[in-house]
């Protein structure tokens, strides 16, 4: 049972990277299903995870979107021949069974975690509350998720998450399900990538993004789909695809741009954390001009935008603005510049916990880059009586480690005391 749940994980893992390739090049699902001479169904069906059995039809899909055979757990073409299905039909159950290997080595999952990946499974029926909830009880539900992870309380994220999406998917699933269903299940989606992003889970969040992207497009709300496509560039950051992510963003924003002063804030707030996500992605490329472009867009944005609260949808507001500028200076190693531009933002109320904590990680990443260790970890303090449990997560630690390491004379106790209490190893 357990073999098959994880072989359906990587069907749809398989599925994902088909998705992503054909949006990567902008290519419709008729388009490619024409390409191969198939009906777009079949397109549809692989993307969601069914059919990926059909090796043949791999090939073929590998050959049209440029996918590396390998990525689709094919032999590369100079190991087997299409023609020879027996050689490819064996290493392919080699590569799901060595899949379902790995994953079985990886270590237990607290419970929580657990059930988020579950209720992300393709084939998997979630267990809902047992109640029909209205739209607008969903919608508030949605909200409080969305809360939770503003105010860095991931752990009750990670517990309110598995029923809210099942309930969800109850209500998009029934003969009435309705679009604002769809929306509001992307969202949960999405902060299903956020989370599992801040848990250094890449795997599961592609799994997330992939399933926000299809109830973004099954919504045909335009604000869900800018913010599917946010999270989906998120991880292509995580995952070093900064040109992808940058492309993809840049496309997006280019239809939604414009006529800001005719927008609602829900529309603003959406796209102005779009061009934000931009900006980062094209700073960890090394993209000043690009960097610089987008950030001018959300301050254009920003204008329209004035309040600075907890938004039911997103956080973006003329502070957030400021606060990405910030990490981008830290992107290019200009800490000077990145301290500068913090230094106002510290003496500024920011409301939201997780914002607070971005602003002095990022500001002791600027100190360590200039070799001030204790300003540093002062930083770091601050940033954890912000939001204690943002501090815990593997990005932080690793960048307590890299500080600690450099403190070779253990000039600062107090820094290696942090750093035993976040588990870094010495």
């Amino acid at each position: 049972m357990a073999q098959m749940a994880e072989a359906q994980s990587e069907a749809r893992r398989i599925g994902e990277v088909i998705r992503q390739a054909r949006v990567l090049q902008r290519r419709s699902q008729k388009d490619v299903a024409a390409a191969l001479g198939y009906h777009q169904s079949k397109v549809s069906r692989l993307e969601s995870g069914r059919g990926t059995q059909d090796v043949r039809m791999l090939r073929e899909v590998a050959q049209v979107l440029d996918i590396p055979p390998h990525r689709l757990g094919l032999a590369a073409a100079s190991n087997a021949s299409p023609s020879d299905p027996e050689t490819e039909d064996m290493h392919r159950r080699t590569f799901l069974a060595a899949g379902i290997t790995a994953l079985a080595a990886q270590p237990s999952l607290a419970a929580p975690h657990h059930d988020l990946v579950q209720v992300l499974l393709p084939g998997t029926t979630p267990v809902a509350t047992g109640q029909v909830l209205g739209i607008n009880e969903l919608r508030d539900r949605t909200r409080t998720a969305r809360r939770l992870f503003c105010t860095c309380d991931y752990t009750e994220l990670e517990r309110t998450l598995p029923s809210l999406i099942a309930d969800l998917r109850r209500a998009t699933d029934g003969s009435s399900g309705s679009a604002d269903a769809s929306a509001l299940l992307a969202t949960a989606y999405q902060t299903s990538v956020s989370l599992l992003l801040k848990r250094a889970d890449q795997g599961n969040a592609w799994l997330a993004a992939g399933r926000a992207m299809a109830e973004a497009e099954r919504s045909g709300d335009p604000v869900a789909l800018a913010a599917s496509v946010r999270v989906h560039a998120h991880v292509l950051v995580r995952e070093k695809h900064t040109a992808q992510a940058v492309n993809i963003i840049r496309h997006t924003a280019d239809q939604l741009t414009g006529s800001y002063d005719q927008r609602s804030p829900r529309y603003l707030a959406a796209v102005g954390l779009l061009l934000l996500r931009g900006a980062t992605a094209a700073s960890r490329n090394g993209d000043r001009d690009t960097t610089e472009d987008f950030l001018t867009e959300a301050r254009e944005v920003a204008r329209y935008v004035t309040f600075d609260r907890p938004d039911a949808w997103a956080n973006f507001s003329p502070t957030n603005v400021a606060l990405h500028q910030v990490s981008a200076a830290v992107s290019f190693g200009d800490a000077g510049i990145a301290l500068k531009t913090a230094r106002p933002l510290m003496r500024r109320h920011i409301p939201v916990p997780e914002r607070r904590a971005a602003l002095w990680v990022e500001a002791a990443r600027a100190y360590n880059q200039q070799g001030r260790l204790a300003d540093g970890y002062q930083a770091l303090r601050i940033a954890e009586s912000c939001a204690a449990q943002d501090i815990r997560r593997p990005a932080v630690r690793e960048l307590v480690a890299d500080m600690a390491a450099r403190d070779r004379r253990r000039t600062l106790p107090a820094l290696h005391h942090f750093s035993r209490q976040l588990g870094v190893p010495a």
